[in-house]
């Protein structure tokens, strides 16, 4: 039950925030077309997690139907720091089975933050998560995904500019409705 209470919070999160909100133009084809897989880490070490991180890796290379994974752990790297620094060592990890260039890690968290901003910039939001989660992204498809989109390089600035109109306040809120 838990699982499924988690799962369901990062789906509503995907589809109320980062769909909702266009944060990530991207991602509404490929949850429509149910190629997001949600991974539910049971992890309680970084090492556990690693291992969940490798085995997630390798099931994206092995199955083409699977676009990117989310993997969601609630019970290992609560702390941003400590995260921030594990994506090292995921990174490590991509490299360390030849999979550098194939497959990148993208970063959310609840307590995500820019570096240059303060801890409480609404433009932190735009990578805050009900739960921290690593997200698993094939390359060739961003690649692709980019080359078609006009002005990628606005997206950043777009998002930036939409979570400080939106404000802080507003932003909890909706974060806090995916609970």
């Amino acid at each position: 039950m838990q699982e499924n209470k988690i799962i369901d919070s990062i789906r509503h999160w995907l589809e109320s925030f980062v769909i909702e909100l266009n944060l990530c133009p991207f991602a509404k084809r490929e949850l429509v077309k149910g190629r997001v897989r949600f991974r539910h880490s049971l992890a309680k070490t970084e090492e556990q997690l690693l291992a969940d991180v490798q085995q997630e890796l390798l099931l994206l290379n092995e199955d083409a139907d699977i676009e990117t994974t989310l993997i969601v752990h609630p019970d290992v790297l609560q702390n941003f720091d400590d995260y921030n620094q594990f994506l090292d060592l995921a990174d490590a990890l991509i490299e360390q089975l030849n999979l550098w260039g194939i497959y990148q890690i993208a970063s959310f968290h609840p307590q995500y933050q820019f570096a240059d901003t303060a801890e409480d910039d609404a433009e932190n939001y735009s990578n805050r998560s009900p739960y921290p989660l690593l997200h698993l992204l094939r390359e060739a498809s961003m690649e692709r995904e980019i080359a078609t989109y006009q002005d990628v390089a606005q997206i950043p600035k777009r998002n930036i500019e939409l979570m400080r109109k939106m404000g802080k306040l507003k932003l909890q809120s909706i974060l806090q409705n995916c609970y």
